[in-house]
């Protein structure tokens, strides 16, 4: 990692849907798809999608704090999947689907829970946001065929009917924010 540059971790639901937003936008160098927040040490997709690993389906930015802050990377995260939501998104059900900000220090840990009191007090969302700010204690990147994963297979039927439309409101409702 580049010292100029920042990560972040976070848990939304399929990580195809944070991956295929996050490549779009601009300050984001890099997004990789994974696992953490589970005890199991390098996981498999079979593995973490039985739920009993404990992981979540994350995504992994490398930003430029320079172009992109960590508090508006979480402003669209919460954009763009539902945080009231406990162990799912959508018609994905499981812990592995959890809403969660695996933060990297304090000072994250600190930003994510200013934007969730903001959001709160927003009242944005009808119910609670249930999201996990913890620690992150492990991470593993997944399987090299869920690297990129709409962008490699934008017709596949999930991509099609979930990944497509999240990633075509992000981009209207962010218009000015997208990589050029």
């Amino acid at each position: 990692m580049n010292p100029q540059t920042q990560q972040a971790t976070l848990a939304g639901g399929c990580f195809w849907c944070l991956e295929a937003v996050f490549d779009d936008l601009k300050g984001v160098l890099s997004v990789e798809s994974g696992y953490s927040g589970g005890h199991a040490e390098n996981p498999t997709y079979k593995a973490v999608c039985t739920g009993e690993t404990g992981h979540a389906e994350v995504v992994r930015i490398e930003f430029n704090p320079q172009e992109l802050s960590f508090a508006d990377l979480l402003r669209v995260f919460f954009s763009i999947h539902d945080p009231t939501t406990l162990n799912r998104q959508g018609a994905d059900v499981g812990t592995q689907y959890r809403s969660a900000i695996f933060y990297h220090d304090e000072t994250q840990k600190q930003a994510a829970e200013e934007i969730i009191r903001e959001l709160t007090t927003a009242a944005l969302w009808p119910n609670p946001i249930v999201t996990e700010v913890s620690a992150l204690i492990n991470y593993y990147p997944a399987e090299d065929y869920h690297q990129e994963y709409f962008a490699n297979n934008p017709a596949q039927p999930y991509c099609a009917a979930v990944v497509a439309p999240k990633v075509a409101k992000f981009r209207k409702q962010y218009i000015e924010r997208l990589k050029k």
